[in-house]
């Protein structure tokens, strides 16, 4: 395993000058190949790990302070694991690996076929260049309550593969998410997989993002939904949000009170009020908690009345 060490402290050393205080720390770089290779560096590494792949996250939270560690970090990353860059459909569900790329993703058949309000929300986020180098598993990791990907894997009753020491499990996607920045990972543990049932051909979607200009930003609020209408009664009903609450969020009293009843204008409007009750957002320099609750009611609103035409 000697071969995966590659020391980095030339430029590291570069990087502390560019960067002034808020430097990169002076870490060692592993590059596995294999998922073998990856739990084997989990298992014999001392010290402190970090998994990384498109690591468009990761040196800016690094320069603006978000995260910090200390010199000797042992930096892993999976992008190089083929294993865990895939989309694909076995029967009714769809896999897709951690390291796949979000680019990837927005251009996938089966994507935009199965799951086309995923391949929507993946096509607004960051410019081309992100996309090209950002994974859909670190969108996840980093677990802002803004991610973009969330939501729709939310509504899409998403899974998550968790592989660690000796362990692997599969999780729903809603106990992921522990706070903002938190998830249920270890830090000797690797998400690699979300899989998900593919939408019917009767479902409808809906996905909806607020920001403070048109591209290249984080939400304010996102939205998306699924629904499925049978015989002028909601049969199927998923909202999830993002941007509202401490962690990405699905709307589940809201779905309670929808599924099963007729389909209305009443009792949708029953519904969004609902759901404007089950956030529970901040405000920031983007918005204010009461605006966003306000426009959580309006665009379920209009999302619902969208996939009901």
């Amino acid at each position: 395993m000697l071969e995966l060490l590659v020391r980095c402290e030339t430029w590291c050393g570069q990087m502390r000058n560019f960067l002034g205080s808020r430097a990169l720390p002076n870490f060692i770089y592993h590059r596995p190949t294999n998922m073998e290779e990856a739990l084997w560096l989990l298992k014999n590494l001392k010290g402190e790990c970090k998994i990384i792949a498109g690591c468009t996250d990761f040196i800016p939270a690094i320069r603006r302070g978000a995260w910090s560690f200390s010199d000797g970090l042992n930096v892993i990353d999976i992008k190089g694991i083929k294993e865990l860059s895939l989309i694909a459909k076995e029967g009714e569900r769809i896999r897709i690996g951690a390291a796949t790329k979000l680019s990837e993703i927005v251009r996938s058949p089966t994507i935009r076929k199965h799951a086309l309000v995923l391949a929507e929300a993946v096509r607004e986020m960051g410019s081309l260049q992100v996309r090209n180098f950002g994974t859909v598993g670190g969108n996840l990791c980093t677990a802002s309550p803004a991610a973009d990907t969330a939501p729709p894997f939310l509504v899409l009753d998403a899974k998550v593969k968790v592989k660690g020491i000796g362990k692997e499990e599969i999780v729903p996607l809603t106990k992921f998410f522990v706070g903002p920045g938190e998830t249920i990972l270890g830090s000797r543990e690797i998400l690699t997989e979300i899989q998900f049932p593919a939408m019917k051909p009767d479902e409808q979607h809906c996905w909806i993002k607020m920001g403070r200009r048109n591209g290249f930003t984080l939400s304010v609020i996102s939205l998306a939904t699924r629904v499925k209408v049978k015989d002028g009664v909601f049969d199927t009903v998923r909202i999830a949000l993002g941007a509202v609450a401490p962690t990405p969020m699905r709307a589940t009293e809201a779905e309670g009170y929808l599924i099963g009843k007729e389909k209305s204008a009443h009792v949708i409007n029953e519904g969004c009020k609902i759901v404007a009750r089950e956030v529970k957002p901040i405000s920031d320099v983007r918005a204010s908690s009461e605006y966003r609750k306000d426009m959580a009611y309006v665009l379920t609103k209009r999302a619902l009345m969208a996939g009901l035409k």
